[in-house]
């Protein structure tokens, strides 16, 4: 009966002896990611096209949008297709090298859009 006692009490007490873990008052001194960011406004905008930007510390405006890694991807794995059935002499190596590589750049190109980031 002690040791259920005993152990419950442990159980209680490291339990209320967690500390709260947060973020501290504004009036804090800033640490870490609060202190770096400063009072920097990250907040992105949206353009009409989808295409999310924001102002950096200089004035520029930048932007994040998609690097075409898919449309890549799926442009050569099409193209290859495309160009091994157009080739159809021989070993069709070659059809399928260009058709792979011309379609990753179409892919990419088409999957990017036409919002260029500067």
């Amino acid at each position: 009966m002690k040791k259920t006692i005993l152990a419950s009490m442990a159980a209680i007490t490291a339990i209320t002896a967690v500390p709260a873990l947060g973020d501290p008052p504004s009036w804090a001194p800033a640490h870490g990611r609060r202190h770096h960011d400063g009072d920097r406004d990250h907040r992105y905008r949206t353009s009409d096209n989808g295409v999310r930007y924001w102002r950096g510390d200089d004035g520029r405006y930048y932007c994040r949008r998609s690097n075409g890694t898919v449309g890549l991807l799926a442009g050569a794995a099409l193209g290859a297709l495309i160009g091994r059935s157009i080739d159809t002499r021989g070993e069709r190596v070659t059809g399928t090298v260009l058709g792979a590589a011309a379609g990753a750049l179409v892919g990419n190109e088409l999957a990017q859009g036409p919002t260029r980031c500067r």
